[in-house]
Formats: structure tokens, sequence, C-alpha cells
């Protein structure tokens, strides 16, 4: 266990990458600050574990720069919603004002000047921006979390069942902890890491059919993988209430998917990490409790 003194700022503290990220700092001795939107019991946990919890939002600078205030390095993430490039323009202010010295951003592995995808195109923009700062900066560029599977999974009849639109491309699926586990190093070192952009990928890259027979190996029924159109993927979630930007940036980057912008694989995940990524069989046997039952987004069949 480390004993710096040194204060690191996570934001999204509560969300997937965000909580390893603050758990493993916490575990290693590190000084945490957890920025969240509201209390709730994920917020008590992180404070129960040691992190001091801030409450702001990063559309409001005046609470990004309270929560900078003090922090040596930190973890900047936005969901996939409007706003992101006003969140961004907050934060590099905030944190030229406070004497921040690094950041790790969370892009996406679409994130391209080219991008039809509106949330993609600004995450590149983003980035750019993050770049023009005097921070030491690394941008995160994920494939598919693997956490995605569970979140479109049906379970139905005793069977599970994938409709996607991603037709026959091929990704290998990124579980938020091995991503949490590069946040964290890079966080704690960050020098080595300036400028670097690093598109993270978990071991094996494999189509949806192959996704579908590794859980079903692992949790012992059926799975089926059903290629569905864009079209019916995005009426899907519209029904659903998803929000249009989100609704334009998934059918778009489900183009991207078939057109082979997620795949591939690299070590990245254990040479920063130091440990190799999970695999689809290891992720799913790790967290059997979130197929127990159908994901909240899953497309029904007609």
């Amino acid at each position: 266990m480390t004993h710096d003194d040194r204060l690191f700022l996570i934001t999204g503290a509560t969300g997937k990458t965000g909580s390893v990220t603050a758990d493993l700092l916490l575990r290693r001795g590190h000084r945490v600050r957890a920025m969240v939107r509201r209390d709730d019991h994920r917020s008590r946990a992180l404070a129960a574990a040691g992190a001091e919890v801030v409450h702001g939002d990063l559309l409001d600078l005046d609470s990004v720069t309270a929560a900078l205030d003090g922090v040596s390095g930190a973890y900047f993430v936005y969901p996939i919603r409007e706003g992101l490039l006003d969140a961004t323009v907050n934060f590099a202010q905030a944190a030229t004002e406070t004497g921040v010295r690094s950041v790790v951003g969370m892009s996406q592995i679409s994130a391209r000047r080219e991008a039809k995808s509106h949330a993609a195109r600004q995450h590149w923009l983003a980035e750019r921006l993050l770049d023009r700062t005097g921070l030491l900066t690394t941008h995160l560029r994920p494939t598919f979390f693997a956490e995605w599977l569970s979140t479109w999974w049906e379970l139905r009849d005793g069977e599970g069942h994938l409709r996607l639109p991603f037709g026959e491309g091929r990704h290998a699926p990124i579980a938020a902890a091995d991503q949490g586990r590069v946040i964290a190093a890079v966080l704690a070192d960050p020098e080595p890491h300036d400028g670097a952009v690093y598109p993270l990928h978990g071991p094996v890259e494999l189509d949806h059919h192959e996704i579908a027979a590794a859980i079903a190996a692992t949790l012992g029924i059926p799975v089926h993988y059903e290629p569905i159109g864009v079209e019916e993927f995005a009426a899907s979630m519209t029904h659903r209430g998803f929000p249009a930007h989100l609704v334009q940036h998934l059918s778009n980057v489900a183009i991207d998917y078939r057109d082979g912008v997620f795949a591939g694989t690299n070590d990245h995940v254990e040479k920063i990490g130091g440990r190799a990524p999970q695999s689809v069989g290891q992720f799913v046997l790790e967290n059997k409790a979130a197929f127990d039952t159908s994901g909240p987004n899953f497309v029904p069949a007609p």
C-alpha cells in the first residue's frame, strides 16, 4: 500500500468505471474525492470506504471548480447525453484555475472527426480540447463494455437471446473492472502516458454468435444471437424512452461496428493495469446474477 499525499478526483464515481477506480485507489492508500450527483447507497458506500464525497454537476462551473480544488489528478467521464462539450470546457477551465496536474479522459473507440454519431464526434472534440490545456492528458477509447451483454440480454423460456444490429462484426468485450485498473494506474503515474490515446479491448475478438456461445457455455443454457436491422433497434430504443441523442449515437455506432471500427485486441490492459483482462466467460461467471433476468434494454421479438 502506498502513502503519498496526492488527492485524486473521480467524476462519475458511482458509475461502472468510476466506482472501480475509486475503490482501487482507496485500497492502494490514495486519497480520493468522489464527485457524485446525488446521495444514494452507492455514494454512501464510497464514503464508508474512505472517499471524500462531494456533490457536483459537470455542467456547473462553480461546483466543478470546488471539486477540483487541491486535486493532483482527475478522472473525467461524461455519459452519452447532451452536454459533453460544455462539461469538458468547464472541467478544462476549472482544472487550469486550480492547478490540477493530470487527467485521464474516458472517450470511446468510435471517436473521430468523421464520425456520423454526434456523441462520437463530440468525444473527439473533447479530446482535442483537453490536449490544448497544460495538463498531462491520457485518453481511453474502449470498445463495447462487457456489461452491455447483460444490459441487452433477454431471458425467455429458459433461453438467452441477444437481438442486436451488429451483423457479423467483431469485438473483444472489455469489462469496466479492467478499465478501472488502467485508469487507476495512469492516475498514479501519469508522466509515461502523457499524450497517449489507448484503445482498450478484452482478450479475444469475437462475433456475437461466438459471444452467445461463450455465455451459453458458462450459464449452461442455450443462448442465441439474432442479427436485426438498425431501424428495429432504434425503434425499440425510442419506444423505451431513450433520449434522441443516445438513439442517434447507438444507431450510428452499430454501423461503425459492422464496418470494423470496434474490432481488435491489444495488451494495454495487462501492461498498464497489471492484469490480463477478463474473457466473456470470466465476466459472465463473475456477474451471473445479472443474467438471471432480462436486461432493461433488450429488443423484444416481434
